[in-house]
């Protein structure tokens, strides 16, 4: 597609969005823009089933519900104006260190010529008051350099200080940046970060690497029947088990929607079978109840597929191996673990 097109094509999908959002009284913020525009694009089919629903029901389209939406499926991307302020004073203060140092190696060339410039009039038979003469410039000049020296060393405390505070900041912006907004866990951008790192380790090193696939069975269902409030605690409650679940060095994300993974560095397959296992079993165990009500709504399960690395794969790869390992977990009754060696065995026997 050439670029002018391309054009053309966002330019269609932004004017829809905004006739959209305007028909639906929908305020006109960067979220509800970024949710309504998705939704045009049609690129993002369980985003686009959720705004569906409300408008079929107006009176659920509140801002509450479009900012569950938006960190549902848009969560994460860091604020640009943040990044770019914190850029702008960290260039300020790094540009203040060096004016400051510059200053300092002037004045320390200047002290340098004086002391040379006094001790030549020093070897001149300039009597006694010739030498006191020189030797109060050479004090003179010492004390400049100690002030100097001492004005230095607080502008470079004062810079370095703030260098640390916008350091921390952008670190912080960052961190919320690869962190789902919902869960609180690792997020899409955060996993496509991380495998990307844990397969090119794999490949120099030879240690094995797992990557689980899983999401919560009938999970739309509930959704349907107990609402998205509780849809979302259900999300937090699978997150929270899952990021309890892994040691050092592994990580819990979440996919997208329901589903969520995990990228499990230096585990063979059995190992990941029992991490899932546990991951399951723990999930199963807890019974959800209505808070305001003390109503029981039953269970929740998780499915759960497992790939493991092979020479040459990609991120991909790994992620469809594991993914036709929970679809087959679905298929064959749900609220299991699945390998891909067991799921080769299936296929095999046929």
């Amino acid at each position: 597609m050439e670029f002018s097109e391309g054009l053309a094509e966002a330019m269609e999908f932004a004017q829809s969005a905004m006739t959209l959002m305007e028909s639906n009284s929908v305020p006109p913020t960067p979220e509800n823009f970024a949710i309504w525009y998705a939704h045009a694009t049609g690129r993002m089919p369980d985003l686009s089933k959720e705004v569906t629903e409300l408008l079929d029901r107006p009176d659920a389209m509140t801002p509450e519900r479009n900012r569950q939406i938006y960190e549902r499926y848009l969560g994460g991307p860091p604020d640009d104006l943040i990044v770019q302020q914190t850029g702008a004073r960290m260039e300020e203060e790094l540009a203040e260190v060096l004016s400051v140092i510059s200053s300092a190696t002037g004045d320390a060339e200047n002290f340098q010529t004086s002391i040379q410039e006094n001790l030549r009039d020093l070897t001149k038979d300039q009597g006694l008051e010739g030498i006191t003469k020189v030797m109060k410039s050479l004090v003179d000049e010492a004390q400049k350099m100690q002030s100097s020296n001492t004005e230095m060393q607080r502008r470079l405390e004062a810079s370095s200080k703030e260098i640390v505070s916008l350091r921390e900041n952008l670190a912080e912006v960052q961190r919320e940046a690869l962190t789902d907004g919902l869960t609180g866990i690792a997020n899409r951008k955060m996993f496509d970060m991380t495998i990307d790192r844990a397969i090119e380790h794999a490949s120099k090193s030879g240690e094995p690497l797992c990557l689980a696939m899983t999401d919560i069975d009938f999970f739309k269902k509930f959704n349907d029947n107990y609402g998205h409030q509780t849809g979302d605690q259900v999300l937090k409650l699978v997150a929270k088990i899952l990021e309890g679940s892994v040691r050092e060095g592994e990580t819990a994300a979440r996919y997208g929607g329901e589903e969520f993974a995990l990228i499990l560095p230096g585990s063979a397959l059995d190992d990941a079978r029992v991490v899932c296992e546990r991951v399951r079993e723990m999930v199963s165990s807890k019974q959800i109840r209505n808070r305001s009500t003390g109503e029981s709504m039953g269970n929740i399960t998780l499915s759960l597929g497992v790939s493991l690395y092979k020479p040459g794969d990609s991120p991909n790869d790994l992620v469809q191996r594991a993914d036709a390992g929970l679809y087959f977990a679905k298929q064959h009754g749900r609220n299991q673990t699945v390998v891909e060696t067991q799921l080769e065995a299936e296929v095999a026997a046929g």
